[in-house]
């Protein structure tokens, strides 16, 4: 029996012809900027997202928690999301590594409203934290891989710039966003002073995002990194896979947001089955009559189809469609699941 493997678009494997490309690309020192293949990375992100330069990190948690930490300072406080990615997955890095906290709002989806936000943007007073970052994430993980709409991303961004904080744009999955909305990249990122972009979810690269902004941002991103265990030397090897996942792979993300939709229509035939968001992207929610999705996602495992549970609701199974997995493939894990639940 096949193992369908349903649990995140990081799951992804290396196609041969990207290992191919990592095995061929020109490689120098990344730490005295000596290398070739990321530096042509970082140039060609700077180009796609809109900005003067760009920086190659390790994870999509270091690229927010440098990008944090280039925009705030000890005792500051970032707006954002209540499910946001670094409020609830990174490990409680904002107060660990910055000293700074978060002011959580609770979006629709995880998209926020300008009203909202400037609300809770603290009067300027000694009694009070700094509101200095407006932090939003697009596409919302928590959100169920809600896209956020270009006239929200700009009504945030003047919200941000009248009051005086920076905008971060955490772009994860930032061209599932793309993709789905057919809204260039440079435009969501246009009022951000920072934009990151994920390189080992969809894009199925095995490792990498990247940071982009202004130089002298990106200048002080470069040190953060380097505290941060970050800088990697003949790191070209890893960039050469973004590079292909950017030639090959991006077209691609609409056959998982397809994928998704098929099998939320195929188990939304199951009596007590419930699809709690619109699946504009490639994340699934589904709710089986309440039952426990710990319980479920081992019965489900067992039957050869890996999910997680989502974690904001007990009964929330999270699926997620990716390059690895086709048409059929879920299509079968829905016929599985059926014969479990229905």
């Amino acid at each position: 029996m096949k193992t369908i493997d349903l649990r995140s678009d990081t799951v992804t494997l290396p196609s041969q012809a990207m290992r191919e490309a990592m095995a061929r690309a020109p490689l120098g020192d990344d730490v005295y900027g000596e290398d070739p293949s990321v530096n042509r990375l970082q140039e060609r992100c700077a180009d796609l997202l809109g900005k003067e330069a760009a920086l190659f990190v390790a994870s999509g948690t270091m690229a927010n928690q440098v990008a944090l930490g280039v925009l705030t300072r000890p005792g500051d406080e970032v707006i954002c999301d209540q499910g946001s990615h670094p409020v609830n997955f990174e490990g409680g890095a904002m107060p660990a590594l910055w000293g700074i906290q978060p002011r959580t709002l609770q979006g629709d989806r995880g998209i926020l409203d300008p009203v909202e936000v400037e609300a809770a943007i603290r009067p300027d007073s000694e009694h009070f934290p700094r509101s200095r970052v407006l932090e939003i994430e697009n596409t919302h993980n928590r959100g169920g891989g809600a896209v956020y709409p270009l006239d929200r991303v700009r009504a945030l961004a003047e919200v941000a710039r009248r009051r005086g904080l920076d905008l971060y744009l955490d772009g994860a999955r930032l061209l599932n966003a793309v993709v789905a909305s057919g809204v260039p990249a440079r435009d969501y990122a246009e009022g951000a002073s920072l934009v990151s972009l994920c390189f080992s979810k969809g894009l199925g690269a095995p490792v990498g995002s990247i940071l982009a902004g202004d130089r002298d941002r990106i200048r002080e991103a470069r040190r953060l990194r380097k505290r941060l265990g970050g800088a990697m030397r003949q790191s070209g090897v890893l960039a050469a896979a973004a590079s292909f996942a950017l030639d090959h792979n991006v077209a691609r993300l609409a056959e998982d947001h397809e994928n998704a939709r098929a099998m939320a229509v195929a188990l939304s035939s199951i009596p007590g089955v419930v699809v709690p968001h619109p699946v504009e992207t490639n994340l699934l929610f589904v709710s089986f009559g309440g039952r426990s999705a710990v319980d479920l996602v081992g019965r489900f495992r067992e039957a050869g189809v890996l999910a997680n549970p989502e974690g904001s609701r007990p009964d929330l199974v999270r699926f997620v469609t990716h390059l690895d997995v086709s048409r059929d493939d879920v299509l079968e894990a829905a016929r599985r699941i059926a014969s479990l639940v229905g």
